[in-house]
């Protein structure tokens, strides 16, 4: 049998200082500059909406004198409009360049240089993860670009059983596509620096025998002419050194993963779009359906350990901000390809899950504020990191305006004002507000808040294509507003739950690494109510705050209000397949890649029963104990290990040798193990060689 891996090329990627700069000398200097005109459009509008907002909160306030919890909102209210101003901004520059903008130019010559496409994986299911690369190999093979392409899953996986179905789909996959496609497989022993450790792992080992590297996500899926285009643009620009899809969301079963996805398809192009006009250059980087240059990677990209421990310091989780940031400080251009559709993701099905995956992001994003002093960064990149931040510290800066404005209305109802001040006064100081401006003022707020939803739906009208494909306009409007009122629901719910993730990562608490859920979302209703009775109870204590003040405060916290009473059905049915079933039939929320799904996808479902149905046979550690020969199998799959230095022993080899040790069957040596120190058995190729000869003698020994 043939190893996973290729011959290693052995190259370097040090870890970058981010006190001193290295910059290259461009190919194409023109072709690295970003144009100036752009940012100052779009920032320079959204700047002077913020300005022109937090003026007329002044001007309400000033009808009066203004009083220490008034400055509060007003600063609390400057620092959370600036961000939907920007998104506003980037909105229209996106409408603009969808309705009326040229399209890049599409590269069509042959291929010459070497992609690989990788995927990483952390205890997720082999079965779709294998069923997705041979629908996407098949495609380039199809097209005719199979030898640019090689395929290589590195995978992290910890769960002893799901690493045996992941070397079984290896065989699969090597049988039904034969010498048209290249697959390799490598397994870690040690996880270290999660996905971006594992991918500099790839790269100091193998990277040097690539051009270029297409990094996947395990529910990543990108069309075959997708692919190919990603790989002529990088051969076509040889400034380029990333280029980045805005994936799409597909494959929704439940009613919160299809309200995500019919966002990210109906307004998500208006905000992606208008982010890749005015960052131009500059782009970011989400960690997947990417496409790199390899050597720009190795030698700019390579990611430093933050002083201190976690959450802040240590490891960089969210680790792709950041290497976009390096990348364009060392001058490499970093591009988003709004163009380009075929690039699809998944997401995920419960609330409970986004807040799993939430924290994890939360506590990344909050450690670039270590990054962004570092020299020599462009303020673009600078800004990416920042939205990041920002991206979760709006919710407690959401939750303290709405507080900050009850406290007003407590003021207004418990402090006696004082009508008649010290200094000498003809006239009484009434505590006044300027309401009617009050009012306009929410009416802006509320116009640039819902501008990208309210272009979406424009754009998606007017669009004949998309209208029909979405089930027509009626469907698309009624699809929006239902859109609407779930994600008003849900915000306060979420705006607790990233809240209660910034707390947590202040306080210290560092995220872990989980698998995500992909499917069905469902829980029982008392694991749910464990997780959002927090939730309802602050909904309870607010709503009888407010009704104790008055009505009209009742009022204007209702739907905040609403949203955290409501948490737990909420949460509970929008993660119900059924219920996504039942809104899927009868048209609701529904996209264009419902109505016909992509080439991709159906490939994708043509192929995932025959990998569901192979791995349900995959050996088992029952198998491995037992038949000598499965056991020998697997050997040449196990990634090598460095040698062991005189004197020095890992605590996990000594453990697992031992227990090895502590008896002459198989079974019962596993039985002495945890599922960690099972792993470390199956991955260390020494002790896993004592394993197997155990298994040998054991059957020898039945026959005899």
């Amino acid at each position: 049998m043939s190893t996973g891996t290729p011959e290693e090329l052995a190259g370097l990627m040090p870890p970058q200082d981010l006190k001193s700069v290295y910059r290259r000398t461009p190919v194409d200097p023109k072709a690295v500059k970003s144009r100036w005109w752009r940012r100052l459009l779009v920032v320079g509008s959204a700047l002077a909406l913020s300005a022109y907002a937090v003026y007329e909160m002044w001007m309400v306030f000033a009808a009066g004198k203004i009083t220490w919890p008034e400055y509060i909102v007003m600063v609390l209210f400057a620092m959370t409009f600036c961000w939907i101003a920007l998104a506003c901004s980037t909105g229209l520059a996106g409408f603009y360049a969808l309705r009326f903008g040229p399209k890049p130019q599409w590269q069509t010559a042959p291929l010459t240089k070497k992609t690989v496409v990788l995927m990483p994986t952390y205890n997720e299911d082999p079965a779709r993860i294998f069923a997705a690369i041979e629908a996407m190999a098949s495609g380039i093979i199809e097209a005719g670009e199979g030898e640019a392409f090689d395929w290589f899953i590195i995978a992290d996986t910890t769960n002893p059983e799901v690493m045996l179905q992941e070397e079984e789909a290896l065989l699969a996959i090597r049988e039904r596509l034969g010498d048209k496609a290249r697959i390799f497989y490598r397994r870690r022993r040690e996880n270290l620096a999660r996905k971006a450790g594992n991918v500099a792992d790839f790269c100091r080992r193998w990277g040097r025998h690539y051009d270029h590297m297409l990094v996947l996500d395990a529910d990543s899926l990108i069309a075959p002419d997708t692919l190919i285009q990603l790989a002529r643009r990088m051969e076509a620009n040889p400034d380029a050194g990333l280029i980045q899809t805005i994936p799409r969301l597909i494959r929704g079963t439940t009613l919160v993963a299809r309200v995500q996805q019919f966002a990210t398809r109906i307004y998500g192009p208006i905000v992606g779009t208008g982010l890749a006009w005015w960052v131009d250059r500059d782009g970011n980087f989400w960690g997947h359906n990417a496409i790199i240059r390899t050597s720009a990677f190795m030698e700019c990209a390579g990611l430093p350990e933050l002083p201190g421990k976690a959450p802040f310091g240590g490891h960089i989780l969210s680790h792709d901000f950041v290497e976009a940031a390096l990348l364009r400080r060392a001058g490499w251009v970093v591009d988003i390809a709004w163009d380009l559709d075929g690039s699809y993701e998944e997401s995920p099905p419960s609330l409970i899950d986004m807040a799993v995956r939430d924290r994890r992001w939360c506590q990344g994003n909050l450690q670039h504020a270590k990054v962004l002093p570092t020299r020599g960064l462009s303020w673009v990149s600078r800004m990416h990191m920042v939205t990041g931040i920002m991206s979760y510290l709006s919710s407690p800066l959401w939750l303290l305006l709405v507080l900050a404005g009850f406290a007003l209305a407590l003021q207004a109802q418990f402090i006696r004002p004082e009508y008649f001040p010290d200094t000498f006064s003809l006239f009484p100081a009434w505590p006044v507000l300027d309401s009617e401006r009050a009012l306009w003022l929410f009416a802006v707020t509320m116009l640039v808040l819902f501008a990208p939803k309210l272009m979406g739906l424009a754009l998606g009208l007017s669009d004949k294509s998309l209208r029909q494909e979405s089930g027509g306009a009626w469907s698309l409007i009624k699809s929006f507003f239902l859109e609407v009122i779930l994600s008003a629901l849900i915000a306060p719910v979420m705006m607790l739950i990233h809240s209660g993730a910034v707390m947590s990562v202040f306080l210290g608490a560092d995220s872990g690494w989980n698998p995500q859920r992909r499917d069905d979302g469902s829980l029982p209703w008392g694991d749910v109510w464990r997780r959002h009775r927090s939730h309802v109870a602050a909904g309870v204590i607010l709503g009888l705050a407010a009704w104790y003040n008055s009505w009209q405060l009742l009022a204007w916290l209702s739907p905040a209000i609403l949203g955290m009473l409501l948490a737990v059905p909420l949460s509970y049915y929008t993660a119900s397949a059924k219920l996504g079933e039942y809104f899927a039939e009868r048209g609701w929320l529904r996209i264009p890649e419902e109505a016909e799904a992509p080439a991709i996808e159906k490939a994708l479902d043509q192929t995932l029963p025959y990998y569901e149905e192979r791995l349900a046979k995959a050996p088992t550690l029952e198998t491995l104990a037992t038949d000598p020969v499965m056991a020998r199998r697997r050997l040449p799959l196990i990634d090598a290990v460095a040698p062991r230095k005189a004197g020095v022993v890992k605590g996990q080899d000594a453990l697992v040798f031992t227990k090895l040790s502590d008896t002459t069957d198989p079974l019962e040596a596993f039985s002495f193990m945890d599922n960690k120190e099972r792993a470390w058995l199956l991955s260390t190729p020494e002790l896993y060689q004592r394993f197997v000869a155990m298994t040998a003698d054991k059957a020898v020994g039945a026959e005899v």
